[in-house]
């Protein structure tokens, strides 16, 4: 039984491909920061840094195509709403997994951003299933926008043309976490807000 063309429009199309694309991109991330060991000599771990920061940043781009290819064709597929901040998600957590046993991060700012992305997903999907719609905010695009900046600094690492990247990446890092908490309380409110306005009986 065939696909309607509207359908196969839909779900075969370039932002769908570019998300997929971003998924099978994160375990090659994965693998090249698994290779960074303290066992091994300094090039080697800058090269293999500067590789895994490489691919992130390729991931990252198409993510950038992928939006500007959906808004101007008025692209607006299920896939694409669910995968899409899914595979955004999946890479830089997975990133900041693999850095952990480096120690670039510790294990409890992870379980931070991790808790912060969990319960926002919880709360969307509330949201969806009550009919309310909670579209991505200001601070929720800059916390995004901050963390892939610190972990491209964390990966590279070592000083490269007398950019300290390690230290760079930290400072941005923190940064960003102050932006996740804020991004993810200020989310919590609009959507009690919401469930307020919605349920609240006039007198």
């Amino acid at each position: 039984m065939a696909l309607t063309p509207a359908k196969r429009a839909e779900y075969f199309n370039l932002p769908n491909y570019l998300t997929l694309g971003r998924i099978l991109l994160t375990p090659v991330v994965m693998f090249l920061l698994m290779k960074i060991s303290p066992a091994k000599d300094e090039a080697y771990n800058r090269t293999m840094g500067l590789i895994a920061a490489g691919v992130f940043i390729v991931a990252g781009l198409s993510d950038v195509v992928d939006g500007y290819y959906a808004r101007k064709f008025k692209i607006n597929a299920v896939f694409g709403k669910y995968f899409d901040p899914l595979a955004d998600k999946l890479m830089i957590l997975a990133t900041m997994i693999m850095l952990i046993p480096l120690g670039r991060i510790p294990a409890w700012m992870v379980v931070i951003f991790l808790a912060r992305e969990i319960s926002i997903t919880a709360l969307r999907g509330i949201a969806s299933a009550e009919v309310i719609t909670l579209p991505a905010d200001y601070w929720g695009k800059k916390k995004a926008a901050l963390q892939n900046i610190a972990l491209i600094g964390l990966m590279i690492y070592y000083p490269i043309w007398g950019i300290r990247f390690g230290k760079l990446g930290w400072y941005v890092l923190i940064l960003a976490l102050v932006i996740t908490l804020g991004s993810g309380i200020n989310y919590t409110i609009r959507f009690i807000k919401e469930i307020i306005k919605r349920y609240t009986i006039a007198d």
